[in-house]
């Protein structure tokens, strides 16, 4: 199997007061962990690349605590989730598909309270090629306070030969969300959507 070849990483993070409304009490932070890597499979079809997902587990894992350190150091304060790959030009949109098992289970384990499958996406595209990484509750799919995106992007990356890869973290739902539906003191965590 390929070993994973890392050119670099980057965090991003803001903490949003309030989005037009009234500040929050606690203001809703959200933070983005990507890794820019070689891609071993740009330039040609190879037919068996499912095993490089068991390669990708270590950077998963990383990435999700450097999530969690980013927001505090305390897993039991995310509430919401989703993952992306940008696949540049050389490959193709399967390469992304390898962050699948890696990047969502190594959060799955991560955070306490996380039956919710983790949405994600993927694009191919050249540098600085932005992605919408949807977010959704890491406990209950159909809390919608937490149905929201993070674009996240590198300015020199993807490079052809490359994938962005990408896990994102809120620690709350969308500020001033107001249209009803499930809330997420009444999730009851059996089953992932509610």
């Amino acid at each position: 199997m390929p070993d994973v070849v890392i050119r670099k990483t980057l965090m991003q993070v803001e903490t949003i007061h309030h989005e037009g409304g009234p500040p929050s009490e606690v203001p809703q932070r959200r933070a983005a962990a990507m890794a820019v890597i070689e891609n071993p499979y740009a330039g040609g079809y190879h037919e068996d690349i499912a095993p490089f997902m068991k390669d990708l587990e270590p950077l998963g894992a990383e990435l999700a605590q450097a999530l969690i350190d980013a927001l505090g150091g305390d897993p039991s304060v995310v509430e919401g989730y989703g993952k992306g790959a940008i696949v540049g030009v050389n490959g193709e949109i399967e390469h992304g598909a390898l962050w699948h098992v890696p990047g969502g289970y190594a959060m799955r384990d991560a955070i306490a309270e996380s039956k919710a499958i983790v949405p994600s996406t993927k694009k191919v595209g050249p540098a600085g090629t932005r992605l919408d990484v949807p977010v959704t509750h890491t406990n209950a799919s159909y809390v919608r306070t937490h149905y929201d995106a993070i674009e996240i992007g590198v300015p020199d990356a993807p490079r052809p030969n490359e994938i962005v890869l990408a896990l994102v973290m809120t620690t709350g739902g969308r500020p001033h969300a107001r249209i009803g539906g499930l809330q997420k003191e009444d999730v009851k965590g059996e089953d992932g959507l509610r």
